[in-house]
């Protein structure tokens, strides 16, 4: 008998942004070898705005193994494209960064979407908290950095996060498949449709 293939499951999503007036469209492919994320944001800091293109790839256990990001903000394009190999260990094309080695996830400052990978790969892992080392991608300031940040599941909607470094720390509101629904003062999702293939 044939293995029936899995079935595709695709979420196009809708984010506003709070601090930027920004908007999101988020298209996420769920496949058997892992997941694609590819977004577009625009918005506006002080009278200056901005667009922010970029696609994320993770194996089938959350790990991200690739990004791209095209970035269009003050006159000045920037274009950054990492590919690691899901344990931390990064390549700017082809050339080793050792000064990300161990982080696993990356975090967009100005997506909720990045919140999602550490919540998918850390699962049930998550019931104590799991402190982590993330790729930090501040674009409007041109800040790309390691960061530690810690998270712990409060139930299994509700999730606490916390910047190490900064102490900034914020709940968290996902829905099944820990997407977030509602970033407090920050992100809030709007419309989203789900498809399977």
């Amino acid at each position: 008998m044939e293995h029936l293939q899995p079935e595709l499951k695709q979420i196009n999503l809708l984010w506003e942004g709070h601090k930027y007036d920004s908007v999101e469209n988020c298209v996420v492919t769920i496949a058997e070898k892992g997941t694609e994320i590819t977004s577009v944001i625009v918005g506006h800091s002080g009278e200056k705005p901005f667009r922010l293109d970029y696609t994320i790839r993770t194996n089938q256990q959350w790990e991200t193994v690739f990004f791209d990001i095209k970035s269009q903000f003050n006159d000045k394009r920037v274009e950054l494209s990492f590919e690691s190999d899901g344990k931390g260990n990064w390549t700017d094309h082809g050339r080793p960064l050792e000064e990300f080695k161990g982080c696993i996830d990356i975090d967009i400052s100005l997506t909720p979407f990045t919140n999602t990978l550490p919540i998918r790969r850390l699962g049930s892992r998550l019931k104590k908290e799991q402190e982590i080392k993330v790729i930090y991608l501040d674009i409007l300031n041109q800040l790309v950095r390691p960061n530690l940040q810690e998270y712990i599941a409060l139930t299994d909607f509700c999730y606490q996060y916390r910047n190490v470094d900064s102490g900034y720390e914020a709940l968290l509101t996902v829905d099944e498949l820990g997407l977030v629904v509602v970033y407090p003062s920050q992100f809030v999702r709007g419309t989203h449709v789900e498809s399977n293939y």
